[in-house]
């Protein structure tokens, strides 16, 4: 690939010592395969092109939509009914002629997958677990990098995955959820800069990979919250230890033990992680302790022998029993309300 490009267009992120001429020959001969073109794709994708990343793949076979236009932000009006892979590949080689951009107006599968192993760096933008697993499993199977970011309504998060032999996405979330515990954004709902927000951090992510700049969020789980710009890390490790992993997904009880627990008088405190207006629209009880505050709250738990984290998807219940286990002497467990 061709190492030239413009330096007027690049000057201001060559002036920074972490990237100079050298960084910007790796941005320009780099391949970043982009999985959704949506509300997280689509300000990623312009910083990258920005960036001058030599070549960018687009996945994506959703069509434009009337809905889509609050968040992303590549489209407008008159670009509804196109495939967004298209139109963003269009709009980008138009925003950057320096650089190469390939459209693949198709939904990811087990058969065309491989398309990954013409790329150097992988970044998942999807909006469904099965393309999770499918992109996760992919880029460990061909060794590249993945950097990966979700959004539900008011939260998202960024990490990065299998970088140089670190963790990936099954040793946070060994299996996906039942597709009756999932929402998508259509369904729960997102304020539209969010996209934005997890986006711009994803891109960054990705350029310092790229760049061999900085340290990249690999083993650690970004969590940003809109509602008062709270943000958690969460570190962890590769899923190595099976018996670790069967101790997390065995600890999952439902309301039938909640119900027994009661009849037989156990000592339990149940902790409601979800927001405060999710828990005041719906609750079954317990307190209220968002995710974002419990770090500043463990010292509350250890008067129990038993804490139960609840939420509507199980994540937020599953990363709190990451976060207490550290400190808390008795027995964790998760629940997912409906």
């Amino acid at each position: 690939m061709d190492t030239t490009f413009n330096f007027k267009r690049y000057s201001r992120q060559m002036s920074l010592d972490e990237i100079g001429i050298t960084g910007q020959r790796k941005l320009t001969t780099a391949s970043i395969l982009v999985i959704g073109a949506g509300g997280l794709g689509c300000p990623l994708l312009m910083y990258l092109a920005g960036a001058g990343v030599g070549r960018i793949g687009i996945v994506d076979h959703d069509i434009v939509e009337e809905s889509n236009l609050h968040r992303q932000i590549l489209y407008h009006t008159g670009d509804m009914g196109k495939l967004k892979a298209d139109v963003a590949t269009a709009k980008l080689q138009l925003f950057n002629p320096d650089i190469d951009v390939v459209s693949y107006p198709f939904k990811l599968s087990t058969e065309n997958a491989s398309i990954v192993e013409h790329y150097d760096l992988v970044i998942d933008g999807s909006d469904n677990f099965p393309t999770r697993y499918l992109v996760n499993d992919t880029c460990v199977k061909l060794n590249r990098p993945l950097v990966f970011g979700s959004i539900f309504q008011f939260e998202g998060q960024v990490s990065v995955f299998n970088l140089n032999g670190g963790p990936s996405y099954r040793s946070i979330y060994p299996e996906p959820p039942l597709p009756e515990d999932t929402q998508n954004c259509g369904e729960a709902g997102v304020i539209g800069t969010l996209p934005g927000i997890i986006g711009s951090i994803m891109a960054n992510e990705a350029i310092k990979i790229i760049c061999g700049f900085g340290t990249p969020l690999s083993g650690k789980l970004l969590v940003f919250n809109t509602l008062n710009n709270e943000t958690q890390l969460f570190i962890f490790a590769a899923a190595e230890d099976k018996k670790q992993l069967q101790i997390e997904t065995t600890n999952e009880i439902g309301l039938a033990d909640l119900a027994q627990w009661e009849t037989e008088q156990h000592d339990y405190l149940l902790i409601d992680v979800r927001e405060t207006y999710e828990f005041e629209e719906h609750n079954i009880g317990g307190i209220n302790i968002p995710l974002y505050e419990l770090n500043n709250r463990l010292t509350e738990l250890q008067d129990h022998q038993r804490i139960v984290f609840c939420c509507t998807m199980g994540k937020r219940s599953k990363m709190a029993m990451q976060l207490a286990k550290p400190t808390f002497a008795g027995e964790l467990f998760s629940l997912i309300i409906k």
